[in-house]
């Protein structure tokens, strides 16, 4: 009986970034495509560019669908929405560019519903570009929850030895913390939960961190954050026989997590899940979001204009983003 391989929709991101080339870099590997079957959607005459500038042996086929794909290593099938202008220079903000990223994701999310394709798997985009381009969205994540008409989903950074969720991402601190409440606390580590499930872990041990240093240390610190917004989540879910354990100070929790005494750790707000992870190495980190109807995995790196269109970008975290799309879809 053979295993069936996921079809992985591969959003080429802000053309003007280093997203061309990650892909292109990342598609001659050979294992990729014993993981799944990638699907670029995006311009091909970018990814014709990009492989030039990197110096690869790869040729681009046009498809209309993914049933006119081949998936065979050495040829990058692509749909190309031809929106990418030949002579736009790498490096430098692009309305025009942050429209095309609006419209790739667009697509995706169409075959993913249409399932045509078991995965959406994301290049980086830039958020000053997609707003210049008429899109106001804050990022991919809630882009994707638009698009879906799904009304909450998660941010979930993994990483070797560390998976962190985060209750609010991007938003200010003072924000975050209105916005943080027991619902929402509850809703997140559920989502976390049933994430791990689905990608093997039966009861995954869930790791909570505070808002305050030292999680408030009963009340020394802050204004009674913790026992008002995460603790009564806490119990709830301890009550129905989730591995939950918290709230815990954020500065060793991350360090209990690492070493293995936590199979997820819950972040209350952005930097406090972002730092850990990218400490790890930009390269180590995959994003995915938690809550969609679709898979949806990304680099856990911008578009980093600064060596945009040099080549010599690291295809390390879409590798790692790639192989966690397919290991979430096959088992999907």
């Amino acid at each position: 009986m053979s295993t069936y391989i996921p079809v992985i929709g591969l959003t080429m991101g802000d053309a003007t970034g280093v997203g061309p080339e990650v892909i292109v870099k990342s598609l001659t590997h050979a294992e990729v495509y014993a993981q799944c079957r990638p699907l670029v959607i995006g311009d091909a005459r970018r990814l014709e560019r990009a492989i030039a500038i990197c110096g690869l042996k790869l040729a681009v086929r046009r498809v209309g669908d993914p049933s006119g794909a081949r998936y065979e290593p050495g040829t990058i099938d692509v749909i190309d929405l031809h929106l990418i202008p030949d002579d736009l220079p790498f490096g430098q903000l692009s309305p025009l560019a942050g429209d095309a990223a609006y419209q790739y994701i667009a697509r995706a999310v169409e075959l993913a519903q249409a399932k045509q394709i078991d995965a959406i798997c994301t290049a980086p985009l830039n958020k000053e570009a997609l707003h210049a381009g008429g899109h106001k969205y804050p990022g991919h994540t809630e882009m994707l929850a638009h698009l879906t008409g799904v009304n909450e989903v998660s941010m979930m950074l993994v990483a070797p030895q560390l998976r962190v969720i985060h209750v609010t991402t991007h938003i200010g601190i003072i924000d975050a913390i209105r916005k943080i409440e027991p619902g929402l606390v509850q809703r997140t580590i559920e989502r976390g939960n049933a994430t791990l499930v689905k990608a093997g872990i039966a009861k995954p041990r869930i790791g909570v961190c505070g808002i305050n240093p030292h999680a408030g240390e009963n009340g020394l610190f802050g204004y009674g954050e913790e026992e008002e917004k995460i603790i009564p989540a806490v119990k709830r879910l301890q009550e129905r026989g989730l591995d939950v354990t918290g709230p815990l100070p954020a500065d060793t929790l991350f360090f209990r997590a690492g070493r293995g005494d936590f199979d997820l750790v819950v972040a209350m707000y952005h930097d406090q899940g972002h730092g850990p992870v990218k400490v790890l190495g930009l390269e180590a980190g995959v994003n995915v979001t938690v809550g969609l109807e679709v898979i949806r995995t990304s680099v856990d790196h911008g578009t980093a204009f600064d060596i945009a269109g040099t080549g010599v970008v690291d295809e390390g975290s879409m590798l790692e983003a790639l192989r966690q799309g397919a290991e979430l879809a096959t088992r999907r």
